[in-house]
């Protein structure tokens, strides 16, 4: 009797409360995480945009293991969003536009492996949308250059450390200088055209 009402325990499990909120998660690379950070937070239907490391050999890694380029993680920005809000393929259409997608193992100033450009899909429906996304860019011929994005499937995700979390909040004057400097914005634009707004 009691094995018989495992499956629906388990349904049960995985069904969320009244009053509470179906979550999932999507996690992106696209150089300084604090940039992504920032466009993630700013969509609606994200629920939190959380800044870390992915993709690595080592455990535990700190920012000064990562930037020094030996553990092999990228920065990166893990997503929690209401997908009744906004749906995995338009996060993609975030990521598309606020990267780089021909540069190698770089993002605007900042250069390395751990600034790579990529898509670290949690299951196969993820998998399926963001080779599609890309697809879609190859085909458009917007680009001479081969698109260089990765798309991978997701590890183990590490929190960067607290003073990088929402920098762009906690430290504005050196973030908009910081992003100034690195040509983002400007590189961004000569991409994909004028910012929506």
């Amino acid at each position: 009797m009691l094995l018989g009402l495992l499956p629906l325990i388990g349904v049960l499990a995985a069904t969320p409360a009244a009053g509470q909120t179906a979550t999932a998660k999507a996690t992106f690379a696209g150089g300084c995480f604090w940039c992504v950070e920032e466009v993630y937070e700013k969509v609606n239907g994200v629920i939190s945009a959380t800044s870390g490391y992915i993709g690595g050999k080592t455990a535990d890694p700190t920012y000064e293991q990562v930037s020094a380029g030996g553990t092999g993680h990228a920065e990166a920005v893990e997503v929690v969003y209401d997908p009744a809000k906004v749906s995995y393929e338009g996060l993609l259409e975030a990521f598309w536009r606020n990267i780089d997608p021909v540069a190698v193992d770089r993002q605007f100033c900042d250069v390395g492996s751990q600034y790579r450009a990529a898509v670290f899909y949690h299951g196969a429906a993820q998998q399926q949308a963001a080779r599609a996304s890309k697809r879609t860019i190859e085909q458009s011929k917007r680009f001479k250059q081969p698109i260089a994005t990765e798309i991978v499937q997701a590890g183990r995700f590490y929190a960067a450390e607290e003073y990088h979390q929402d920098y762009y909040r906690k430290n504005p004057v050196r973030y908009k200088f910081y992003k100034w400097n690195c040509g983002r914005a400007q590189r961004l634009e000569e991409l994909w055209g004028k910012p929506m707004s």
